[in-house]
């Protein structure tokens, strides 16, 4: 008999242990300072080489290269080597799934990775550390080395579409899993927040680990409140239990 799917969808909430901040929580970025929300937003981006030139150099100053994976992020990959199906859904670009130990094929990065640069011409990919190092050497807004074009992070900035492909790769997993995991999420942001809907209509156990109330609530299986450093790591070995 094969072993359920388990589907995690991982937000924000969970890379905070690493240092990582939220951006939509109380203490978060874009609450603190609203006005960084354009240094991420597609239009400002491409239009304005200050914008371009601040959006550098804060990517520079946040060292968010450096985090590293926490409890959270280790128990997903645990869970994964003792033989359960995981595959990993986050609205994350922090590549911490991955560090940790999940297999690169199983996470579905929805808004894309900060550890790569992409052109917006050519659409030539490079690893992000370059970038910032061509920073560090005293370019303000480096340019694409194969054909000139604007630089940009790797991620999915407002104003731009999710990759296709891979949120539908997202839904097939969410429509085939058994049991879905929502952590660190607010299920606030469509179309990721949807999936919880999309897991429960097909059946899925769901479980919401959030600190605060979500719109999904109602119709989860079981909701979690406790800090996602000690309850996703109980309840994920509860489910490597279980599923064996």
């Amino acid at each position: 008999m094969s072993k359920p799917l388990v589907a995690l969808l991982s937000g924000a909430g969970v890379s905070t242990d690493s240092g990582i901040p939220d951006y939509r929580g109380p203490e978060g970025l874009w609450r603190k300072d609203p006005a960084a929300e354009k240094l991420v937003t597609y239009e400002y981006y491409m239009g304005d080489p200050e914008i371009r030139r601040r959006s550098w150099q804060m990517r520079r100053e946040n060292q968010a290269l450096e985090a590293e994976p926490n409890a959270a992020h280790l128990a997903v990959a645990e869970l994964e080597r003792s033989g359960v199906p995981v595959r990993v859904i986050t609205q994350n670009v922090d590549g911490l799934h991955q560090l940790a130990g999940m297999p690169v094929r199983k996470v579905l990065e929805l808004h894309g990775s900060a550890r790569s640069v992409v052109c917006t011409r050519c659409h030539a990919r490079g690893p992000m550390e370059d970038a910032l190092a061509r920073i560090e050497a005293g370019e303000e807004d480096p340019a694409c080395r194969a054909c000139g074009g604007i630089l940009k992070p790797a991620t999915v900035m407002f104003g731009e579409r999710l990759d296709p492909v891979v949120l539908a790769e997202a839904v097939a997993v969410t429509k085939a899993c058994q049991v879905f995991v929502a952590v660190g999420t607010s299920l606030r942001v469509q179309p990721a927040a949807g999936l919880a809907g999309v897991a429960a209509d097909h059946g899925a156990r769901l479980v919401i680990v959030n600190a605060e109330p979500t719109p999904y609530d109602e119709i989860a299986d079981d909701v979690v409140r406790e800090p996602i450093g000690t309850a996703l790591p109980r309840l994920l070995r509860e489910l490597a239990r279980t599923e064996h």
